[in-house]
């Protein structure tokens, strides 16, 4: 009860998350970070429904608390981290690197 909510109802999330209505009730809530709630997408997110590199929320936390992941050059160890509009997503053990850029259709 005490301190700021951890969960966000999946209905409630903004609509560029693409979230599907059935799967599931909860939606990862982004922490408090650089960029808007409403203006960005939380690490685990991208990593589970994106990319594909996990199937569920645990698997996501394994991969984050391995420091496998980079938000602009930054090791980031939170799993709900909010990642904007142009931020450079790195994943040192593939060499590989994303930037969330909006799709405007």
């Amino acid at each position: 009860v005490r301190g700021p909510k951890k969960h966000m109802k999946r209905l409630s999330c903004p609509s560029h998350w693409m979230l599907d209505k059935l799967g599931g009730v909860f939606a990862p809530k982004p922490s408090a970070g650089p960029h808007k709630q409403r203006e960005c997408l939380p690490l685990a997110l991208i990593l589970r429904n994106r990319l594909k590199y996990a199937l569920t929320y645990k698997e996501v936390m394994s991969i984050v608390m391995q420091r496998l992941i980079k938000v602009d050059g930054k090791i980031k160890m939170d799993k709900c981290y909010p990642v904007g509009f142009q931020d450079v997503v790195e994943i040192e053990k593939t060499d590989e690197h994303f930037r969330l850029i909006y799709d405007p259709k």
